[in-house]
């Protein structure tokens, strides 16, 4: 059975296989291995990635999963979107032929790699942050290798997130409410995170260093 083009899930699910393909060959000269992207609205996180997920019901092939959250896909940029993809590819990398630490912990290695392809991490969401530990996110590099292939596959290529999720104002607004409430404070050493209402003034115990607001 055949799908048209324009069915949503084809265009959605070709579209990210297609980033997917192009990133690999533009950004890991095409080492790495085909995975299963899927999408799903995992609490706090724009993507995940998660090794040896999958198996075909006879057990000879074992792939993996990269997921992105499509929950964001329309307060963010697409540049934004494909970073995310870009950075769990990274995961992905650094499994297939690297050394990953314990679940969840982002070590110098994997740091070193996102460096290599562009994107820069920090704990603090912010430039100039630690680059290691439990919570880590990143930041573009301007003009590094991942921006220069983004905006080619944006601006030559036409890729575009084709569906985002659509909310009705009450929910808008009711998430607006909560996100009000609690704030992330991060410690700019060691990257610890704190949740307070606005305006709370925190200190890190460990390295006596005040807490700082943590933006996406």
């Amino acid at each position: 059975m055949s799908r048209s083009p324009t069915d949503p899930t084809t265009r959605t699910y070709s579209g990210l296989t297609d980033a997917y393909a192009f990133f690999n060959a533009r950004l890991f000269t095409g080492r790495l291995p085909a995975c299963l992207i899927t999408m799903q609205r995992k609490s706090k996180a724009y993507g995940y990635f998660a090794g040896r997920r999958f198996t075909t019901p006879d057990g000879v092939e074992v792939t993996d999963e990269i997921a992105l959250n499509p929950r964001h896909f329309a307060e963010r940029s697409t540049e934004a979107t494909l970073a995310t993809l870009v950075r769990e590819m990274v995961h992905l990398q650094q499994a297939h032929f690297g050394t990953p630490s314990r679940p969840g912990y982002h070590n110098r290695e994997w740091a070193e790699l996102m460096r290599t392809v562009g994107l820069i991490p920090t704990a603090t969401g912010e430039p100039g942050g630690k680059q290691t530990g439990q919570q880590v996110g990143h930041t573009i590099e301007p003009g590094g290798r991942f921006a220069l292939a983004c905006a080619e596959l944006i601006e030559a290529q036409g890729f575009s997130v084709p569906y985002v999720e659509l909310r009705n104002e009450a929910e808008r607004e009711a998430r607006e409410r909560k996100a009000a409430s609690k704030t992330r404070y991060t410690c700019p050493s060691c990257g610890a995170n704190a949740w307070a209402k606005p305006g709370t003034r925190l200190a890190c115990e460990v390295c006596h260093r005040s807490m700082e607001v943590r933006r996406r």
